[in-house]
């Protein structure tokens, strides 16, 4: 419990009051208060409910995160009490951007909830993304285009799945991965989510394969995109499709013509 009571002496001095009135607040006597910031002793479960709510900060972040190592006042809540996460600026003042690399997306699932694994990951500051928590992650497959393999979408994240608008697109992170997906509709088990690319069908996710939710903020292109990129299969197959009719055509009109020459009585 050494964290712990690391935690629980950096927020007593960080409020700047003394054991007696933590102590009281907590309805117990500075002699077993004392020994929980001394670490000889561990609390029941009831007094560390207590010691949450007194200093307003989870019981999962008090016994697993050194805090003293993140600002609090700058600790994003997430929901169903799991541990925060914190909005990191650099020297001048702007918004940290945490990288999940393209090869790393197994990884991200893993180590989401890991202040430490967040903050390994590489960072980038864009001065128009304010008042918000954003993350890049890796686009793949051709399903929404534009965006292909080498972008980035960056996601603000969502706070409650009552946040989400129909036609916006938005990061879906899950057990099975990390899905960017144009969110259509929910209920109360699942939400449906289609593609931009329509060869591919809408399907559903289900709310307990949903581990985070980043609305979509911008992107990033890290290679040069083609025209034919950009454009849908099913478009492209349709424009190939009415090139080879017209050739088609063509070759029946030019046989016709020739046919037609032949045929001239001199």
């Amino acid at each position: 419990m050494s964290l712990f009571s690391d935690n629980l002496r950096f927020l007593r001095d960080r409020q700047e009051v003394s054991q007696q009135k933590v102590a009281d607040s907590l309805s117990i006597t500075r002699g077993r208060y004392v020994k929980y910031e001394d670490g000889s002793s561990e609390p029941p479960i009831e007094i560390m409910l207590r010691i949450s709510k007194y200093f307003h900060v989870s019981i999962d972040l008090l016994v697993s995160v050194d805090i003293r190592k993140y600002p609090v006042d700058n600790l994003l809540a997430l929901p169903d009490n799991r541990i925060l996460f914190p909005v990191t600026v650099d020297e001048t003042g702007e918004n940290k951007i945490e990288i999940v690399p393209q090869k790393a997306q197994m990884g991200y699932l893993a180590g989401y909830t890991d202040p430490e694994y967040i903050e390994g990951l590489q960072t980038l500051s864009l001065p128009f993304l304010r008042n918000g928590k954003y993350r890049a992650f890796p686009a793949s497959g051709d399903s929404m285009p534009p965006y292909t393999d080498g972008t980035y979408i960056v996601g603000k994240y969502v706070e409650s799945r009552e946040h989400l608008k129909a036609g916006r697109t938005y990061v879906f992170i899950t057990h099975e991965g990390i899905a960017y997906k144009r969110y259509a509709k929910q209920n109360k088990n699942s939400t449906l989510v289609g593609s931009d690319n329509t060869f591919y069908e809408p399907y559903e996710i289900q709310w307990d394969e949903v581990l985070e939710i980043w609305e979509f903020a911008c992107s990033i292109n890290t290679r040069e995109v083609h025209v034919s990129e950009t454009v849908p299969p099913e478009i492209k197959g349709l424009f190939l499709g009415i090139k080879k009719d017209l050739r088609e055509l063509n070759q029946k009109v030019s046989t016709m013509t020739n046919s037609d020459s032949n045929n001239v009585v001199l």
